[in-house]
């Protein structure tokens, strides 16, 4: 046994273990590993990690929406827990480090305190969530937030959500039962490799997220005159598609603006007639933008609602934008970033605070208790994608913050 807690470390061999047993399941030729949630290599994993718990001493329950709680006992059970963890579903070709990472990180700090024999003061959770990936459903029907119409959760097996959920121990008519509360979790800390560049260009080891962005999705309706290419003068036309990209380069516009760390992409675009010799006259095409501030968020659409405007005048052309998604920023509570940043020193390891800008489970959890996030690096930013890759030793470094935060955060929220 460790003499002092600030010497505990984990085992970084058993943790990379772990990993590429896990990635052995749902194996792609490329490296990389295909787990859809809900089939048969999904259900696979999902029993690996169950049998993974409770050998490292965890009871284990699945909800109603089939999110895997594995619980290691704490001084004061009744006391709400502590809890990490992430999902092991993926995209169609994706990589064995994005979600998964950060519940085997859990798995091996539960593993690191039961073989030295240390019982926190809460009881500390691992949680697999259900269907990441896809709808979130799982994270979501934690926070009570999730809709309550199978017509929205429809798959491209044709497989209705309901049997989903049967094939992987949850029930739908029970669903609202799966809500958490600040009574059960009094702080959340998920693990999760950055999906982005930031961390390699710096240099830093760890990156004490600041909050999950908001994000706001758009479809951008552009109307102008279809007319002959050849035969239509310059001046008398209404070309679509040259509003259209007046409108793209507004958006980048926006995203450069000082103030914020917002991002804005327009990433799909479909121009009618689509034809060589005709002047295109309708012009759709989307628009997403992210900041970790809602006002920001609305002074720089407001902005942007401006230029169109001016755009339309000037090229005679009707610009609709019409809202499609809105999600709001989920920030990082103050004390767990603390926690994370002093991990850090005490380990003697380089940090950054830096957003996230793009979705995880932690921002569900958000909506009800503290949230925290670490980030490790990925190499070139890489992610959903079978050449993602985060290093053992990153690995290791990440899952030791997240250790030593946990026991921090153990004695800042206090059971007496």
């Amino acid at each position: 046994m460790v003499d002092t807690l600030s010497q505990l470390s984990i085992n970084r061999d058993r943790l990379i273990q772990s990993i590429e047993q896990l990635a052995q399941i749902g194996a792609l030729p490329g490296g990389g590993v295909r787990r859809i949630a809900y089939s048969a290599t999904d259900m696979q994993a999902r029993d690996r990690v169950q049998q993974w718990m409770q050998a490292a001493g965890m009871s284990v329950n699945i909800d109603p929406a089939g999110n895997i709680i594995g619980k290691y006992p704490g001084k004061y059970p009744d006391a709400a827990a502590l809890a990490t963890g992430s999902h092991i579903d993926t995209v169609p070709n994706g990589g064995r480090y994005d979600g998964a990472f950060g519940v085997l990180a859990g798995l091996e700090v539960v593993r690191v305190l039961q073989e030295q024999q240390i019982q926190l003061n809460r009881s500390l959770e691992v949680i697999v969530f259900t269907d990441e990936e896809g709808t979130m459903i799982g994270s979501k029907a934690m926070s009570g937030r999730v809709i309550l119409d199978p017509a929205t959760y429809p798959r491209v097996d044709g497989i209705d959500i309901q049997t989903c959920l049967t094939r992987v121990g949850g029930d739908w008519r029970r669903l609202t039962e799966a809500r958490r509360t600040a009574a059960d979790i009094a702080a959340f800390v998920e693990l999760h490799v950055e999906q982005g560049p930031v961390l390699e260009c710096l240099g830093k080891q760890i990156g004490v997220v600041e909050g999950i962005v908001g994000q706001r999705r758009y479809i951008i309706t552009v109307k102008g005159s279809s007319s002959h290419a050849g035969s239509t003068p310059m001046q008398m036309r209404q070309d679509a598609l040259v509003a259209a990209s007046r409108v793209v380069l507004a958006v980048n516009k926006i995203a450069h603006t000082p103030g914020g760390q917002q991002v804005a992409t327009v990433g799909w675009m479909e121009v009618l007639p689509n034809a060589a010799n005709v002047i295109p006259g309708l012009v759709k095409m989307s628009l997403d933008i992210r900041d970790l501030s809602s006002q920001h968020l609305d002074n720089l659409m407001a902005q942007l609602q401006a230029e169109i405007e001016t755009i339309a005048v000037e090229t005679q052309t009707y610009i609709d934008l019409q809202p499609r998604l809105r999600n709001e920023p989920a920030l990082a509570k103050p004390q767990i970033q603390q926690a994370i940043a002093q991990a850090c020193e005490d380990l003697r390891l380089s940090y950054t605070h830096l957003p996230s800008r793009a979705s995880h489970d932690a921002q569900e959890l958000a909506t009800f208790t503290d949230m925290g996030m670490i980030f490790v690096p990925s190499k070139a930013g890489v992610s959903h994608a079978e050449t993602e890759f985060t290093s053992p030793e990153q690995c290791a470094e990440g899952t030791n913050v997240l250790l030593h935060t946990f026991l921090e955060l153990d004695r800042h929220y206090r059971c007496d």
